[in-house]
């Protein structure tokens, strides 16, 4: 396969574990499945998986750095700890919206404030555009129910600052896709499940063994290590943006999908705030003018050729 089919199929492969992620999740809170819980035996298992990988192959001194350490308290535990609580208290179409659907506005934030990145036109439109969706949302949802945002919207939106500060990190330090990946899961196993086996409550009877099992094993595999790895490959061969953008559409098919799957509402307030979102965050204006990466790379060589 050429680079760009084998994008695509990365990118395919990424969009069916995050939407998957969404729906998983949600189905967890139904199940019962505390975020407590969910969180420890995830990175549990991605520790037991990759530990004897990195000891194999001799690979383990980058864990010893502090942008290892830093990307796995704010991309690992401080991520999961308030996306899956969330689902607790908001439906999945809630997370397209406040989660997946500003993320891309909390990356351009974090991108400004961290290392004084001005905005483009084209993130200033789309702060634009995803500010009045969740306005409109809000005052829809206000007339409807008299709330116009909730708890679980809350940290379903500080659960995206957590990862636009993880995005702008991974790019500033320029970790590989094994070890970003890898720093995540070990060390927030390492930090966060010695204080869940002490401190915090434990709920793993609440569910049936298969439904704890199958959650555990999606997470802590698929979620964890295969879309991480899947996301960043999508990312070499298609460019940040066109990527991004494909991937950005999975969390929002999944609120659609939990409609009939999982019995959940789908209010015109919901239905405004997933228009607006997917709007702001795909950008779909600048695909007609967006070269990939790999034109990109093949300008640059002509040029140097000459």
């Amino acid at each position: 396969m050429s680079p760009r089919t084998q994008g695509y199929a990365f990118v395919l492969i990424t969009m069916c574990i995050w939407g998957g992620f969404t729906l998983s999740t949600r189905l967890s809170a139904q199940w019962g499945i505390s975020a407590w819980d969910l969180v420890a035996l995830r990175f549990l298992l991605a520790f037991l998986i990759l530990m004897p990988v990195l000891i194999y192959k001799k690979d383990t001194a980058f864990l010893w750095s502090k942008e290892s350490f830093l990307l796995a308290m704010i991309g690992g535990v401080g991520y999961c700890l308030t996306a899956y609580t969330a689902f607790h208290y908001a439906p999945a179409a809630h997370a397209a919206v406040f989660l997946n659907g500003c993320i891309p506005l909390c990356t351009a934030l974090a991108a400004f404030v961290l290392f004084k990145q001005a905005f483009d036109r084209h993130t200033w439109i789309s702060m634009a555009i995803m500010l009045l969706a969740i306005g409109m949302m809000s005052w829809l949802m206000f007339r409807e129910s008299g709330v116009a945002l909730g708890l679980g919207d809350l940290l379903f939106f500080i659960s995206a600052m957590w990862w636009g500060v993880f995005t702008v990190l991974l790019r500033q330090w320029k970790l590989s896709a094994w070890h970003s990946m890898a720093s995540v899961a070990i060390w927030s196993a390492i930090v966060y499940v010695p204080l869940y086996l002490l401190f915090f409550p434990k709920r793993l009877d609440a569910a049936e063994p298969w439904q704890m099992a199958s959650q555990v094993l999606f997470h802590g595999v698929f979620v964890v290590i295969v879309a991480t790895l899947t996301y960043v490959e999508a990312i070499k061969r298609l460019g940040a943006f066109k990527a991004g953008s494909i991937v950005t559409l999975a969390p929002f098919i999944a609120a659609i999908l939990a409609v009939p799957l999982l019995d959940e509402p789908l209010s015109l307030a919901i239905v405004c705030g997933l228009i607006g979102m997917a709007i702001g965050a795909l950008q779909p204006w600048r695909w007609l003018q967006h070269k990939d990466s790999l034109a990109v790379q093949l300008e640059q060589q002509k040029k140097q050729s000459k």
